[in-house]
């Protein structure tokens, strides 16, 4: 199979393109982040990774603005989140000039995954390694959470996590809605959803963690003086560790 890596157009014997498992192995090791849709709202929330202490953190964002009610949460090469949200915030202005209408997150999401989806295909350019969740409203103002991958392909989702140790905040997930629905979820259930969700591989610190609540009338940053007393009552960690010394 040597050689097949060398360019993304090209399938290796057993069906794979390599260069697009590669993009996905930068999702897998960029920061944890998470999405759970409410009955009003949808809640993404980000591990924040550590900055060197001349660097200013207002620079450094992984949840993102598209349009005044659809935000985008990424994990993996930021460079490249960038470059994809720019394309978007386009599309999103083309699209309200033509229509007269704000686009509907639905839309956003196919428009995110057909551009991903071409970077898969075209010579002189590689597959960008980024994953995304993007949390708007439909066409009945509705709210819904999707997710896309760097192949190109996009799902909705009750609540999802993406990159470094998602597979642990997606079982959680699931066992969580086993018991419940979206619709049941207030604004204030699905902030403390996805905050457990990110905390079951995160320090409970509202340093370590960007939270943002996208409702019909925009999308608003959780600040960290509102966040640290939530994270103190939510954060289980002594009661895990006590658990695990049980069984041993």
């Amino acid at each position: 199979m040597a050689g097949y890596d060398r360019a993304i157009t090209v399938f290796s014997p057993d069906g794979h393109l390599f260069q697009v498992e590669y993009a996905n192995e930068a999702v897998r090791k960029g920061s944890t982040t998470v999405g759970v849709r409410g009955k009003n709202c949808v809640v993404l929330a980000v591990e924040r990774m550590s900055t060197p202490k001349l660097q200013d953190p207002r620079t450094i964002h992984k949840i993102m603005k598209i349009e005044d009610d659809v935000a985008v949460a990424f994990s993996g090469l930021a460079a490249d989140a960038r470059v994809v949200v720019n394309m978007t915030r386009v599309e999103c202005q083309s699209y309200r000039l033509n229509v007269e209408d704000s686009p509907t997150v639905d839309y956003v999401a196919r428009f995110v995954a057909r551009t991903q989806q071409k970077f898969t295909l075209r010579g002189g350019a590689r597959p960008f390694g980024v994953a995304m969740l993007l949390a708007g409203f439909n066409s009945r103002g509705k709210p819904e959470l999707y997710q896309t991958d760097p192949a190109g392909t996009y799902y909705g989702w009750k609540a999802s996590a993406i990159g470094k140790n998602c597979e642990t905040v997606n079982d959680f997930f699931k066992e969580q809605f086993k018991t419940k629905q979206p619709e049941d979820l207030s604004d204030d259930d699905a902030l403390r959803m996805a905050l457990k969700g990110i905390l079951e591989v995160t320090e409970a610190s509202g340093k370590n963690i960007e939270v943002v609540m996208v409702r019909p009338t925009g999308m608003q940053f959780v600040p960290e003086a509102e966040l640290e007393p939530l994270l103190k009552e939510l954060d289980d960690t002594a009661e895990k560790i006590a658990a695990l010394k049980a069984q041993k």
